[in-house]
C-alpha cells in the first residue's frame, strides 16, 4: 500500500527498531541512503546496511538477515515485482519500499500489512482498480431438494444456466484482467528520484541540512544523466529543489552574517552541457561529451574539421582550449559560457546550456552536480579486480561526503577514462558498421577482445554506452526509418560461463517519454525459444543470456516485435 504520512507511518515506526537497509547499486539510491543515514544518526536509530546489485543478492541478503530483523527498507529495488512471492517472508515482516522503478506491482499496491510503498502519489501511476485485478472466489450455489420432481428439475436447470453464466462472466473478467495488466505492465519507466523523496521526509521532520539537499540534487541529476526521466520532469523537479536551495543558502551579506571560508554553498546554475569540463580541458570535454560528439560527428574527419571551425568561431586559441580549464586565462573564462552558447547555436546545438546546481567547499573546490554523478558512478562500476562489489559501493558512498574529497577526485579521473572509452567504442562501432538494422530494432554486439570491453560488462556502463551510441547513430544515419528504431546491445559478461549482458534502449526521439518496452519483450522471446536467460538486474530491460542462445533469442525478438 502507498504510505500517505511518511512521518507517522514510516519514520516513527522504524525509529525505535533495528532496521535492515537494502540499497541498489545506483547513484540515486546511494544519495537516498546517505540522507536516511544522516536522519538515523540524528535519532540514534540502529541499522545495518547491505548493498544489493540484483535480485539474487537481494534474496541472499534477506535469507541471511530475516531472523534478526522485522523491518526492511528497500531503496531503488522491489517495487516492480511481487516481493512477497519472491522472498516468502514471515507474516510479521514489514517492507518499506522507496523505489523509482515503474510500474509498481499491483500486489505490492494492494497489500496493506506487509508492503509499505514510500512513493510520491503525484507521479501519474495509473494503477488499475482493485476489483479489476482481484476477485473473491464465489461459492457455487448449494443444491436444495425440492418436494416435487418437476419443481426439482426446474430448479436444477436454473442452477445449470446460472453456473454457465457465472463461468462465462469469469472468463470475460479474466480476459479483461489480462488486457488491463498487459497495458499497465507493458512499459517500464522511472518516477521521482528516491533521494528527493527522502529529502522531503527530512524536510517534514525539520532535519534537512545543506548536505542532504546536495544529495537530493545529485540523485535527480543521476536520473537526467542516465536519461531515465523526460526533460519536462527534470525541469519541474529542479524548480522544487531550487526553492530549497534559496531557503538554505540565503545569507544577508552584512558584517554579522559573512560566510566562513570553509563553508558549503550550493547555487543554481545555468551551465554548459559538457561533461567534467571544469576538471578537464575544454577540448577533451567537447570530444567526450555524448551531446557534442554526436552533433559534430567526431568519429569522422569531417566532424573533427567542424570542431576546429567551432573553436575558431569562438575565437579561442588552441593552446588555451587544450590546457586544463583551471589554468585558462581568466579573461576567457569569464564569458566562456556565453561564447560557447552563441557559437553552438550557429552549429545547430540549441540546448547547449542546462539548469543545474553547483557546490562550493570553501574557495578551492567547486563541483557541478553532473561531475559528482559521473565520479560516483565510475567508482561504483570500477573495473578493478582487487575490490568486491561491496568495496566499490562503500567507496562510492564515501565519495559523497565532503570529508572525502580525495575519493571524489579519484572518481573524476576514473570517469574521464570511462567517457574516453565510451566515445572510442562508439567511434569504432560506427566506423566498422557494427550497428545493423534487424527490422523492428537496431542491434549492436561488442566482440571479445574489443578494447575496454570489460568496462561495459556492467549494466549501468553498458546502458549509458547504448544510449550514447543510439544518439550518435541517429545523427550519423541518412535512413529516416532507422532514426525511429530502438536499440538492442550485447556485451560479453563472463568468458568462463559463456554469458553476455543484453540491454534494450527505447527510440531516440525528442518527444520520447522514456518508456521502455524491452523488459516484457525479452521475457516473451526467451520463453518461446527456451533461451537460458537471467533477469537479475532491477531494470527489467537488462538481462544476462547464454552466448550460444543469442541467435535464436534475437530471431524470436524480431518476430515478436515485427
Amino acid at each position: 500500500m502507498f504510505v500517505s504520512d511518511f512521518r507517522r507511518e514510516f519514520y516513527e515506526v522504524v525509529q525505535s527498531q533495528r532496521v535492515l537497509l537494502l540499497v541498489a547499486s545506483d547513484v540515486d539510491a546511494l544519495c537516498a541512503c546517505k540522507i536516511l543515514q544522516a536522519l538515523f544518526q540524528c535519532d540514534h536509530v540502529q541499522y545495518t546496511l547491505v548493498p544489493v546489485s540484483g535480485w539474487q543478492e537481494l534474496e541472499t541478503a534477506f535469507l541471511e538477515h530475516k531472523e534478526q530483523f522485522r523491518y526492511f527498507i528497500l531503496i531503488n529495488c522491489g517495487a516492480n515485482v511481487d516481493l512477497l512471492d519472491i522472498l516468502q517472508p514471515d507474516e510479521d515482516t514489514v517492507f518499506f519500499v522507496c523505489d523509482t522503478h515503474r510500474p509498481v506491482n499491483v500486489v505490492n499496491v494492494y497489500n496493506d500489512t506487509q508492503i509499505k510503498l514510500l512513493i510520491k502519489q503525484d507521479d501519474d501511476l495509473e494503477v488499475p482498480a482493485y476489483e479489476d485485478i482481484f476477485r473473491d472466489e464465489e461459492d457455487s450455489g448449494s443444491d436444495s431438494d425440492g418436494s416435487e420432481p418437476s419443481e426439482k428439475r426446474t430448479r436444477l436447470e436454473e442452477e445449470i444456466v446460472e453456473r454457465t453464466m457465472r463461468r462465462r462472466q469469469r472468463r470475460e473478467w479474466e480476459a479483461r484482467r489480462r488486457d488491463i495488466l498487459f497495458d499497465y505492465e507493458q512499459y517500464e519507466y522511472h518516477g521521482t528520484s528516491s533521494a528527493m523523496v527522502m529529502f522531503e521526509l527530512a524536510w517534514m521532520l525539520s532535519k534537512d541540512l545543506n548536505d542532504m539537499l546536495w544529495w537530493a540534487i545529485v540523485g535527480l541529476t543521476d536520473q537526467w544523466v542516465q536519461d531515465k526521466i523526460t526533460q519536462m520532469k527534470y525541469v519541474t523537479d529542479v524548480g522544487v529543489l531550487q526553492r530549497h536551495v534559496s531557503r538554505h543558502n540565503h545569507r544577508n551579506e552584512d558584517e554579522e552574517n559573512t560566510l566562513s571560508v570553509d563553508c558549503t554553498r550550493i547555487s543554481f546554475e545555468y551551465d554548459l552541457r559538457l561533461a567534467l569540463y571544469q576538471h578537464w580541458s575544454l577540448h577533451d570535454s567537447l570530444c567526450n561529451t555524448s551531446y557534442t560528439a554526436a552533433r559534430f560527428k567526431l568519429w569522422s574527419v569531417h566532424g573533427q574539421k567542424r570542431l576546429q571551425e567551432f573553436l575558431a568561431d569562438m575565437g579561442l586559441p588552441l593552446k588555451q582550449v587544450k590546457q586544463k580549464f583551471q589554468a585558462m586565462d581568466i579573461s576567457l573564462k569569464e564569458n566562456l559560457r556565453e561564447m560557447i552558447e552563441e557559437s553552438a547555436n550557429k552549429f545547430g546545438m540549441k540546448d547547449m546550456r542546462m539548469q543545474t546546481f553547483s557546490i562550493h567547499f570553501g574557495f578551492k573546490h567547486k563541483f557541478l552536480a553532473s561531475d559528482v554523478v559521473f565520479a560516483t558512478m565510475s567508482l561504483m562500476e570500477s573495473p578493478e579486480k582487487d575490490g568486491s562489489g561491496t568495496d566499490h559501493f562503500i567507496q562510492a558512498l564515501d565519495s559523497l561526503s565532503r570529508s572525502n574529497l580525495d575519493k571524489l577526485y579519484y572518481g573524476l579521473e576514473l570517469a574521464k577514462k570511462q567517457l574516453r572509452a565510451t566515445q572510442q567504442t562508439i567511434a569504432s562501432c560506427l566506423c566498422t558498421n557494427l550497428v545493423i538494422s534487424q527490422g523492428p530494432f537496431l542491434y549492436c554486439s561488442l566482440m571479445e577482445g574489443t578494447p575496454d570491453v570489460m568496462l561495459f560488462s556492467r549494466p549501468v556502463s553498458l546502458s549509458l554506452l547504448s544510449k550514447h551510441l543510439l544518439k550518435s547513430f541517429v545523427c550519423s544515419t541518412k535512413n529516416r526509418r532507422c532514426k525511429l528504431l530502438p536499440l538492442v546491445m550485447a556485451a560479453p559478461l563472463s568468458m568462463e560461463h559463456g554469458t553476455v549482458t543484453v540491454v534494450g534502449i527505447p527510440p531516440e526521439t525528442d518527444s520520447s517519454d522514456r518508456k521502455n518496452f524491452f523488459g516484457r519483450a525479452f521475457e516473451k522471446a526467451a520463453e518461446s525459444t527456451s533461451s537460458r536467460m537471467l533477469h537479475n538486474h532491477f531494470d527489467l530491460s537488462v538481462i544476462e543470456l547464454k552466448a550460444e542462445d543469442r541467435s535464436k533469442f534475437l530471431d524470436a525478438l524480431v518476430s515478436l516485435l515485427s
